[in-house]
């Protein structure tokens, strides 16, 4: 048995233990240097499993901020349809009113019901196609529909209970040298007023029409009471078989379309574009001031003491001026508009004229701009019999603008009107009150095409 009779201890370090001179830096030496001394061909190995270990951690990091960036976007609810209908002809355009869809088609009309997305009734007398359709509510299942065809006719419509009754051709003459093309339509929310903006050959213009929609629903009503009596006399009389009771079913639709005569619409307004500012034709100031209606509101600006002499001079030297710039971009002369955007208005203070009796949800007034031009001209809707529709309508509010206005939308409550103009600037404007709320500049370099509220 052995037996420790000391216990243990460190032992003294000797000089073989000791570290050497070139040893002493040893933890700065970097260990893939070990890899170095390796022959060459496990070096290229190495260095190329080194490579693809890399890559392939690249690919994984770049992989997953992907993945992360996608679960922090809204993703959009896909929506699949629920049902479908079947039309015969091509479908160009379509509205909706209350239940029913409108299709205009490369030959007539047709309408469906969006309860059972069936076929109501189909249009085609006139065997034209149909480009745009609008169509507005007038309540007791009775609707407003203004079509505009291939050749630019606006056709106006009253659609009841599966019948298209055709009211009128609004731009229709005699002679077709002079027929003007209908290139936009609108109708108001609840079918009071309706909007045709033509042009001719060298001109354009908007007409409005206000659509008797009262004598329409009672003229409707009338109709289909006698038409309800008229089958019920006939059943009395008739036996019950299955020809006469087919017939007797085909009573009421055949006994509406051959009696219903409806009213015509009654043409309010006919507004022009503003003509190119000129030389005065007054001989002084008292007979400019004669010519101004009163001091309350701002007009177009034909009402001034420029003589022709002025104008050419002032045009002179800013041509003379920025001569290299007009010649850079080139001189566009100036043309009467041909192109106009217009709204209907529901009543404001501004729209809202000395002893006028309006109705919060009737449309009060337009709001009209052409294409180049600064101003937004407000026309009201219910101006007085002696005033002739064909005479050179002036507006009754003129809101002018820094620069020209290229687009405006109006909200549905129709207090908030939006202007943009051709320098990308936005204005947001307080109808009712008449002031702008806001005014916000686009980035230089934009054009703004169109203005939506959400």
């Amino acid at each position: 048995v052995n037996s420790r009779k000391h216990r243990l201890e460190i032992p003294p370090p000797s000089e073989k233990d000791w570290l050497k001179e070139d040893e002493e830096d040893f933890f700065l030496l970097d260990p893939d240097r070990k890899r170095d001394v390796l022959p060459q061909p496990f070096r290229m190995i190495n260095k190329l499993v080194m490579q693809v270990f890399e890559s392939a951690m690249e690919i994984i990091e770049r992989r997953e901020m992907l993945r992360e960036a996608q679960k922090l976007k809204v993703q959009p609810k896909k929506c699949f349809p629920t049902a479908e209908f079947q039309v015969t002809e091509t479908a160009n355009c379509l509205a909706v009113s209350g239940k029913y869809v409108f299709v205009g088609l490369s030959v007539g009309l047709s309408a469906f019901n969006t309860c059972d997305f069936k076929d109501v009734c189909a249009w085609d007398a006139a065997k034209t196609e149909i480009c745009a359709i609008h169509a507005s509510d007038l309540g007791n299942e009775c609707h407003a529909l203004l079509a505009v065809d291939e050749m630019g006719l606006a056709w106006l419509f009253c659609f009841h209970k599966g019948i298209f009754l055709l009211i009128k051709i609004l731009n229709q003459v005699e002679d077709i040298s002079q027929r003007s093309t209908c290139v936009e339509v609108m109708l108001s929310l609840g079918g009071d007023y309706a909007g045709i903006l033509l042009q001719g050959n060298t001109k354009a213009w908007l007409e409005i029409y206000q659509l008797p929609k009262d004598s329409w629903l009672a003229e409707m009503e009338k109709s289909a009471g006698a038409a309800e009596e008229l089958a019920c006399r006939e059943r009395r009389s008739s036996c019950s078989s299955r020809v006469g009771t087919f017939l007797l079913q085909e009573l009421p639709v055949s006994a509406i379309q051959a009696d219903v005569e409806l009213d015509p619409p009654v043409l309010l307004l006919t507004v022009r574009p503003p003509k190119p500012i000129t030389g005065t034709s007054f001989k002084g100031p008292l007979d400019a001031l004669k010519e101004v209606d009163d001091g309350s509101m701002l007009g177009l600006g034909y009402n001034h003491l420029i003589k022709d002499s002025q104008w050419e001079l002032q045009e002179a030297i800013f041509c003379s001026t920025y001569q290299e710039y007009l010649e850079a971009e080139g001189v566009i002369k100036e043309e009467i508009p041909r192109y106009a955007t217009f709204h209907f208005l529901l009543p404001s203070r501004i729209l809202v004229g000395p002893e006028m009796k309006v109705q919060p949800d009737i449309p009060a007034g337009i709001g009209v701009h052409w294409d180049g031009n600064h101003n937004f001209c407000f026309y009201l809707l219910n101006h007085s019999d002696n005033e002739k529709v064909d005479s050179d309508l002036k507006p009754d509010v003129v809101w002018p603008c820094a620069a020209p206005i290229a687009c405006s939308a109006v909200s549905s409550c129709s207090r908030y009107l939006a202007l943009a103009g051709e320098d990308a600037t936005i204005t947001i404007w307080d109808k009712y009150l008449g002031y702008p709320l806001s005014v916000t500049a686009v980035l230089e370099e934009r054009f703004i095409r169109s203005l939506h509220f959400l």
